[in-house]
């Protein structure tokens, strides 16, 4: 098999993939969707909320914020983004504020809710890390595949901002090895 680097940067990958089928190519495909796990706001607690918005709209609207996931994290892992706003203001995805130095929002420019003046908010939303089998907010990016000729794919992989697009394909092909190895085991019993 025969790997060549189209084009990378910092939000998206394009590669060319050279001695192999379309089982393998799908099965790349989707350990980078569903398999690759990334953080994402799971579960919020609300102290106050005087907007106009329900806390379960408020809620689902934070859980779809992409969440910076760093290498080195894992199920057992839980971060803690705390939100305190008063209006008028549009509160945005910058203005949740971690417990982690090392996790932070993917991009700060997304809004949450508008307040008007004299209402408030006040919540603390629990990030933990699991993968698309679990919600589609845990899936790191867009990764799709074509057919270029017998045997050849070429990959594009556009992250959602919790990694790097490079990072989403070495996740997954270690994910794909380690349950190879898992496997080769169980046929030697």
């Amino acid at each position: 098999m025969k790997l060549s680097v189209l084009e990378n940067d910092d939000r998206s990958l394009k590669f060319e993939l050279d001695g192999t089928n379309f089982s393998f190519a799908n099965a790349l495909r989707r350990t980078m969707i569903n398999n690759v796990g990334c953080l994402a706001i799971d579960s919020v607690t609300f102290y106050e909320n005087s907007s106009a918005m329900f806390d379960e709209y408020i809620a689902h609207r934070i859980g779809l914020i992409p969440i910076h996931t760093p290498k080195g994290y894992d199920e057992k892992d839980e971060v803690v983004f705390s939100l305190s706003a008063e209006g008028p203001a549009t509160v945005m995805s910058k203005d949740l504020i971690s417990t982690s130095k090392d996790v932070k929002v993917a991009n700060g420019n997304i809004p949450i809710i508008k307040l008007a003046q004299g209402q408030s908010i006040k919540l603390d939303g629990k990030a933990i890390f699991s993968s698309a089998i679990k919600s589609s907010k845990f899936q790191p990016g867009l990764v799709t595949y074509k057919a270029k000729s017998e045997g050849k794919f070429e990959f594009y992989i556009e992250t959602f901002g919790q990694m790097p697009p490079l990072e989403i394909a070495h996740r997954a092909l270690n994910i794909i090895s380690d349950n190879l190895k898992d496997v080769s085991k169980e046929i030697k019993k």
